[in-house]
């Protein structure tokens, strides 16, 4: 949660209007105090914005058509996201302070904020993306699932985005990894990414699997406010943070325009890791992994080849 110095200064940030992540982040590094930030008006913010030079996000740091809004306003919808936080277990960590993912803060466009239920991993414990298709075959969901279960015993952080279908899988094998080994540290739990709020677990039928990330020690994340619905946007956007938590993405089975390719080519841009699961899919759900495996990307068969590409002691 925010420092006592900063207090609701990251909500503040977070819930203006019409500013992309780039504009966000300038506010959070050049505010240090709620005070400070509470006290400009919507044209200040506006002007100290469109003086800033360097990274974009869209092409802008601040939409002009975001009209309308006070100050006032949005500091009493940061003081009712700070109470309904603490009802519901919700925490907030900005890129301004020390426990914000190191790695996630490297990439080109990170969130200025990350709400959280659950804990953040330390710093420095190696992660691991896996993805996939929502419709996969029985033999991609056992290969997710081993590899899963077998990296966390590793003491590797599973990432995902708790969608159906592979990312599900990665999940439970994870959780179950963490929840069978409790006495023994070098178990790593799992990190869901939202494309939503984190009080807004989607789909439903994962609300169960959310619950039990939580409670075997991972965490369930979202750059969003409390609230937030998932929309057609949002996921792309999450699957930068999927990739930019990671040293490496793997790829399980995906078509040729699954919503996984997205992150496989975050990934590439993040100069980060990609291989693909050396899993038989050669239906259509699998030809988006059969070309990232023909431009280059390693093939993986399990556990071990993933933790020599890690740079891991087997």
């Amino acid at each position: 949660m925010g420092t006592i110095e900063r207090g609701l200064l990251d909500l503040l940030i977070a819930r203006i209007p019409g500013i992309g992540s780039g504009g966000r982040v300038f506010l959070c590094e050049k505010f240090e105090r709620e005070s400070d930030l509470a006290v400009l008006k919507a044209a200040d913010i506006k002007r100290i914005c469109a003086a800033r030079r360097g990274r974009l996000v869209n092409g802008r740091l601040f939409d002009d058509e975001a009209e309308g809004w006070s100050m006032d306003d949005i500091a009493l919808s940061a003081r009712e996201d700070a109470v309904f936080m603490e009802r519901r277990g919700i925490r907030w960590v900005s890129i301004a302070e020390d426990a914000y993912p190191p790695l996630l803060r490297e990439i080109y466009d990170p969130p200025a904020v990350l709400f959280y239920r659950g804990e953040l991993p330390p710093p420095g414990r190696p992660a691991l993306a896996m993805v996939g298709t929502r419709k996969p075959c029985a033999a991609s969901l056992r290969w997710t699932y081993e590899t899963a279960r077998d990296l966390s015993l590793a003491g590797v952080l599973v990432v995902s985005g708790l969608a159906a279908g592979i990312d599900a899988m990665a999940h439970r094998g994870a959780v179950d990894a963490a929840a069978g080994s409790a006495a023994d540290e070098g178990a790593a739990p799992t990190i869901a990414v939202f494309g939503s709020s984190v009080d807004c677990v989607y789909p439903a039928s994962n609300r169960s699997l959310a619950r039990r990330i939580v409670a075997s020690g991972g965490v369930l994340l979202s750059e969003y406010p409390p609230g937030t619905r998932p929309a057609k946007w949002t996921f792309p956007a999450r699957n930068r943070i999927i990739s930019g938590l990671c040293r490496c993405t793997v790829v399980v089975e995906a078509g040729e325009k699954s919503g996984a390719l997205i992150t496989a080519d975050f990934a590439l841009e993040q100069n980060r890791g990609l291989c693909v699961a050396g899993v038989p899919a050669d239906g259509a759900f699998g030809a988006g992994c059969r070309r990232l495996a023909e431009d280059g990307a390693k093939v993986v068969h399990g556990p071990l080849d993933i933790l020599t590409e890690l740079g891991l002691e087997i």
